[in-house]
């Protein structure tokens, strides 16, 4: 190992130990931190390192893995329910931002191969900074998150029809299309295109099929060895593996890694493999953001301050609007909309990818294609702080990003309860049973709750309860009861799956935070939960029916009614949620005017008719 290497590796993780946590107190984000210093140890600025390019084809690797974990989290019955926004979404936002970019390209001088060559490229995002940034701030699982998601995935396979297009487009502009077209060739070129097609295709469904079939014993193997580090290595190989096979013909390694993952989203390893994969995935995007800010040229950008702006601004500006436009059209409402702008007005990785071969194709001289590599560079910067102004000016509703901490060592006095979540509905929980005189196991993701419950004197430890050695070391293997107070629904729903995977004795008590988290609580077989808002909303509703000028127990009598044919209500319709939505609609119709024939009947059963429902002759109305 030369010395150069070592230096080069300390100078990396220096930066990074310096930066970020400066960057994440400020509020800025750890994208951004890394970024900027990238910038700082770059050869624009201290040119402390050199030789970025190959770094940041290493780094990219953490790109892969990102979508590895991602897909890990998405079942698929999710991405199925996603297939129209990434269809019509991700279709709509890479067509109508290449046609608007590619039109001004024209205005401004470029033949039309050349300009439909810029917009199909600025038409991409950045996947590892969107996801990462939106990862960080809890939105991921949000309307808008997923639009972005949905986009991005949209992104990565539109990548390689535009990659088989540029060659063509070189031959129309008079370049040497033919010859160049070896930059991106994979290991099925010398193949008819029919045979590449149906090889392509067969490695995909191999994938699909050992990743769901073989990969179970595999891992099954692999477990019984009682090496934790065994399964490390197999979950990168398995990566690893996967990333070269969709390379060696022709394809894009994240969108294959992204594949794998769903499949094996519903195996009894995932959260294993996601939580082994996880270090390896942080360590390499950190060391790929750092790659891309080194990378940036500020001499360019000092030469030419005018144009390297104009085109900045118009990229993030039209993005932006286009975006605006379409999260509109698609009716994802102005708070989502502006979130999936904000993500999404910046260029990507696959820019630069696509800037080199069109380079390589003589499709774009280097006048065309240095200027716009240093404004993709700039406007993936920008993205973090477009994200912070969304967060605290455009959305102040989202919650502000806090310090993170490590994990409290947790103190298992073998309590028959374990509490995950100590906020304002899991605190009255936990107040009552300790006023009872039950021992209690309180966890808590927020630092400033455990603090401040330490100051009343209640114990509570900062942990992530889904985390399978975090729930250990409270002691759910002695444990009787898991209640879920957790507000966030996806998260709510991980722990849910990894307690009954992990300590299947626990009998799982649950927060529902809507509808639709019960509907999946049942799916689950959870079928002690109460909905958050439900018992407040009915109390309110008793106070509201009697200022109304219903009788006390007419009041009661009609709330109770109402209660019970909910919670029947919502055990039905849990079985058609996720299907057809037209039929959901009209089962869910039928039940609000089932209820109303309920309460006639009530009426009728008890000899009651309108006049004797009320406290006086009939309803009090305002004067």
């Amino acid at each position: 190992m030369s010395q150069d290497f070592l230096f080069q590796a300390v100078i990396y993780l220096l930066a990074a130990v310096i930066a970020v946590p400066v960057a994440k107190r400020l509020g800025l984000g750890s994208v951004l931190g890394y970024l900027l210093a990238g910038v700082v140890i770059g050869p624009s600025a201290l040119s402390l390192v050199g030789a970025v390019e190959d770094v940041q084809h290493f780094a990219e690797f953490g790109v892969v893995m990102m979508l590895f974990v991602v897909g890990l989290e998405l079942r698929p019955s999710l991405l199925w329910r996603l297939r129209g926004p990434i269809l019509g979404t991700g279709s709509a936002q890479v067509i109508v931002t290449a046609a608007v970019v590619s039109g001004l390209a024209r205005l401004c001088g470029l033949s039309w191969p050349v300009a439909v060559t810029v917009g199909l490229t600025l038409a991409m995002s950045s996947t590892a900074i969107v996801i990462q940034s939106l990862a960080e701030r809890g939105v991921l699982n949000t309307r808008g998150g997923q639009a972005c998601f949905s986009v991005l995935l949209f992104q990565d396979i539109a990548v390689i029809p535009i990659l088989a297009l540029l060659p063509w487009l070189a031959q129309i502009n008079g370049g040497h299309g033919e010859d160049a077209g070896h930059a991106h060739e994979s290991a099925l070129a010398h193949l008819p295109q029919w045979a590449q097609t149906l090889t392509t295709l067969a490695v995909v469904a191999g994938v699909v099929v050992v990743a769901h079939y073989l990969l179970r014993y595999v891992f099954r193997y692999v477990a019984a060895s009682k090496l934790r580090e065994m399964f490390t290595i197999v979950a990168l190989l398995v990566v690893a593996g996967v990333a070269w096979l969709m390379h060696l013909v022709g394809l894009s390694a994240a969108l294959g890694t992204f594949i794998a993952g769903v499949v094996l989203a519903e195996s009894e390893y995932r959260h294993q493999l996601e939580a082994d994969v996880e270090p390896f995935k942080g360590l390499l995007l950190g060391l790929f953001f750092i790659a891309v800010g080194a990378g940036l040229n500020l001499g360019l950008v000092a030469a030419q301050p005018g144009l390297i702006a104009m085109l900045v601004v118009g990229l993030v500006g039209l993005k932006f609007g286009v975006l605006v436009l379409l999260g509109m059209v698609f009716r994802l409402g102005w708070g989502s909309s502006l979130l999936f702008a904000c993500a999404l007005a910046q260029g990507g990785e696959f820019c630069f990818v696509l800037l080199g071969m069109g380079g390589q194709l003589g499709l774009l001289t280097n006048e065309v294609a240095a200027p716009l590599s240093a404004a993709i560079a700039l406007s993936m910067a920008l993205t973090p702080l477009l994200l912070i102004v969304n967060d605290r000016l455009i959305q102040p509703r989202f919650a502000k990003l806090k310090p993170k901490r490590e994990h409290d060592a947790v103190e298992s006095h073998e309590h028959p309860v374990i509490l995950a979540g100590f906020g304002r509905f899991g605190h009255i929980i936990g107040r009552l049973l300790h006023a009872n005189g039950f021992g209690v196991t309180v966890l808590d993701n927020d630092p400033d709750q455990v603090e401040l419950l330490a100051r009343f004197g209640m114990k509570a430890f900062y942990g992530d309860a889904s985390r399978a050695d975090l729930l250990a070391a409270a002691g759910a293997e002695k444990a009787r009861l898991f209640v879920c107070a957790v507000d966030d629904e996806a998260k709510s729903l991980e722990i849910v799956d990894l307690v009954q995977h992990e300590f299947p004795h626990l009998r799982i008590l649950a927060r529902a935070a809507s509808r639709s988290h019960a509907y999946e609580l049942i799916k689950r077989g959870v079928t002690d939960f109460r909905r958050d808002t439900l018992g407040s909303a009915l109390d309110l509703a008793t106070d509201t029916l009697r200022a109304l000028g219903y009788r006390a127990h007419r009041a009661v009598r009609a709330v109770e009614l109402f209660h019970c044919y909910e919670e029947e209500s919502v055990r039905e319709l849990a079985k058609h949620y996720g299907g057809d939505q037209a039929t959901y609609i009209s089962i869910a119709r039928q039940h609000l005017e089932n209820l109303e024939s309920v309460f006639r009947q009530d009426l009728k059963r008890h000899h009651l008719d309108t006049e004797d429902a009320w406290d006086t002759a009939g309803p009090k109305t305002s004067e």
